[in-house]
């Protein structure tokens, strides 16, 4: 089981070898941290090329993998239709936190706009 998630610009900022990145995950080492499938698909997604595409893939691999339930869908619709107009969060945003919400775990981030009017204390800025 994960310890906490990690959002997407964390995983572009490692494959930057963004120093501040370097330096976080030094620290928290033996965090189990874990990625949602929309997380995954929007890191695909960004690759500009097959080799690319295979670094993230490489980098994917080292977090475990959470599925959705159906209770996280519903959860992210709702904060959809509370949020979205009042905060400017997306989909996306509301299915990322999601699995978050439900297994009550942190969720790493650079984006605390978007994250903490849905998560709460659970939206964690990383570095």
């Amino acid at each position: 089981m994960v310890d906490a998630f990690v959002d997407t610009a964390i995983l572009v900022d490692i494959m930057r070898n963004h120093p501040p990145v370097t330096q976080w995950m030094q620290v928290n080492q033996t965090l189990e941290a874990g990625v949602i499938p929309t997380v995954w698909m929007e890191l695909v997604q960004g690759s500009r090329d097959k080799q690319a595409q295979e670094q993230a893939l490489k980098l994917l691999a080292l977090f475990e993998l959470i599925h959705f339930v159906q209770a996280d869908v519903t959860w992210a619709m709702q904060q959809l239709r509370t949020y979205h107009l009042s905060h400017n969060i997306g989909a996306n945003d509301c299915l990322i936190a999601s699995v978050a919400y439900r297994l009550q775990v942190p969720l790493y981030t650079q984006n605390l706009k978007h994250f903490t009017p849905i998560l709460g204390s659970l939206a964690q800025k990383s570095y």
